[in-house]
């Protein structure tokens, strides 16, 4: 890790972090009891142990910049949002306690790897952030990082046809016989769709195009630079990677990220979010033609006006809420407080469609269907999603209710579970049974839970990042309800440059009953 400058009355990370969190608990909740001081000290302690104090600070640091600089910063991302400490320094901005996220899901303690908390910037000023860093921890010492294009099985064909000398119109012709989206290649194609496995029979030239592409199918073709993703080292980067100039000056890592991560450096990611900069927009709109001066943490997240708007399903524009599919979701489910959005999101996603959770939620929430629990203990960890095992935090925390798993080896069993790793399941469930009968529960509903937390942890959805993402959801639904004018004259000024997008959100306007005012030089 880079070293974290400290205040001169400061001697070691450890101490200015507790110092910031103490701070940050204080203002965070009115009343601090036994559960939130006994969390905060664990917490702590962990941070402690694994040595990640300077990586807290360093993230704190520059949140707490771009909030001075008033750079729109997301509420949090990922399972970051299960850590008190990070919600106490400011890192993230929605309540762990209060939303039941675990720390655990964050940094496992029986598994050494550096924490990853990815952050969501407005995405006009997410420049200024990273220059911010330049700056701080020195040009010599931050880098962008390396991605690699792959030939992909429709461009490796008009790469090799280029190469052999095909016309564009003929290997355009080839490439167009091999479908679209993931999971395709040319094996598949080959063995799937009619016709492919004749093109090498064209002719000597053909059977070569197609030899040629099954070979190079895969292999990277071209660098590229991350998104997100900025490498600060401890020492000048040339120290611990070889660096790659792009032809615009640009410089990255000659390592992907993969490899930068195994090697234990210290990778940040630093996303633009579309969204932040439209609700940093519209609410500048507002105090500008009201006089109101609103900001985003203000927004509540029970507000009455905005679930008529989502149980409605007129949810263009609002974050991840737009699809046709999500708003007939919306208007089944009929939304009535921010549990069912941070639930919405986790369920809208193929695994969970294709398992049809998502109607034995609605069925259960209306009262068409009775909520079953795999065992009655489990209530209180299920009520909340009527009794589906939506989040992989209540898989963890079932295997610690019943089978007396730590939270790490909760962490180990949920991620076990998701990849289906056989070997590490099987081990897992001996324990798991023999923990659950030492608990008075049977055999026979021990293994029935397991065999169900199997089924449920394959499609199981990160909650921390679910709430998080809910909290912006919640945002830009208040703001249409309430301001549909400045929120929609937002959203398109951000998406100006996508014709079809304009004239969707267009049509939207007109159907709110606004008015759009072409442009006039006569008017300001």
């Amino acid at each position: 890790l880079p070293e974290f400058p400290l205040p001169e009355n400061f001697s070691n990370p450890d101490e200015y972090l507790r110092c910031l969190g103490s701070e940050g608990l204080k203002n965070r909740y009115d009343r601090i009891d036994d559960e939130l001081t006994e969390r905060f000290e664990y917490e702590l302690g962990i941070i402690k142990r694994m040595g990640y104090a300077g990586y807290f600070l360093i993230v704190w640091d520059f949140i707490k910049v771009s909030r001075e600089r008033s750079i729109p910063v997301g509420p949090g991302r990922g399972s970051a949002a299960g850590s008190l400490i990070c919600y106490c320094l400011g890192i993230t901005d929605i309540d762990p306690m209060s939303n039941k996220l675990i720390f655990e899901r964050f940094l496992n303690p029986d598994r050494i790897s550096m924490p990853d908390i990815d952050i969501d910037f407005c995405f006009e000023k997410r420049g200024e952030i990273i220059q911010y860093v330049v700056e701080k921890y020195g040009k010599e010492n931050v880098s962008q990082i390396i991605t690699f294009g792959s030939m992909a099985a429709r461009g490796v064909i008009k790469d090799v046809g280029r190469v052999l000398g095909f016309p564009y119109a003929d290997a355009e012709k080839v490439s167009r016989m091999i479908p679209e989206g993931p999971g395709v290649t040319l094996l598949k194609t080959l063995n799937e769709v009619p016709g492919f496995a004749d093109v090498a029979k064209e002719s000597p030239k053909h059977d070569m195009l197609i030899k040629n592409a099954l070979v190079l199918e895969g292999v990277s073709r071209n660098p590229g630079i991350h998104a997100a993703g900025v490498l600060i080292t401890p020492s000048p980067l040339v120290e611990h990677i070889p660096l790659y100039k792009t032809n615009k000056g640009d410089i990255t890592s000659q390592f992907d990220m993969r490899i930068v991560e195994d090697m234990g450096l210290l990778k940040m990611d630093f996303l633009g979010l579309r969204t932040l900069t439209v609700i940093d927009k519209a609410l500048k709109l507002v105090e500008k033609t009201t006089g109101k001066k609103i900001s985003a943490e203000e927004i509540p997240m029970d507000d009455p006006k905005s679930f008529k708007l989502l149980q409605s399903g007129k949810t263009v524009g609002v974050f991840q809420l737009e699809s046709s599919g999500m708003q007939e979701l919306l208007r089944n489910l009929k939304p009535e407080a921010f549990e069912d959005i941070v639930a919405v999101n986790a369920l809208f996603r193929p695994g969970p469609l294709g398992a049809g959770m998502d109607k034995v939620y609605v069925e259960c929430k209306h009262g068409r269907q009775a909520v079953k629990y795999p065992h009655p203990s489990l209530e209180p960890i299920l009520n909340e999603t009527n009794g589906v095992i939506l989040y992989q935090e209540q898989v963890m925390q079932i295997a610690s209710l019943m089978g007396g798993f730590t939270m790490a080896e909760a962490d180990a069993l949920r991620k076990a579970m998701g990849k289906k790793n056989k070997e590490m399941m099987d081990q897992a469930r001996v324990k798991f049974v023999v923990g659950a009968q030492e608990r008075e529960y049977s055999k026979a509903i021990a293994d029935k839970v397991f065999d169900e937390m199997a089924f449920f942890a394959e499609y199981g959805f990160n909650k921390s990042h679910s709430a998080s993402y809910a909290v912006l959801s919640m945002q830009t639904a208040w703001l249409k309800a309430h301001y549909p004018a400045h929120f929609m004259a937002s959203t398109i000024t951000t998406e100006m440059k996508k014709g079809d997008r304009v004239t969707q959100l267009i049509d939207e306007v007109k159907s709110l009953g606004l008015t759009i005012s072409p442009p006039s030089i006569n008017k300001p």
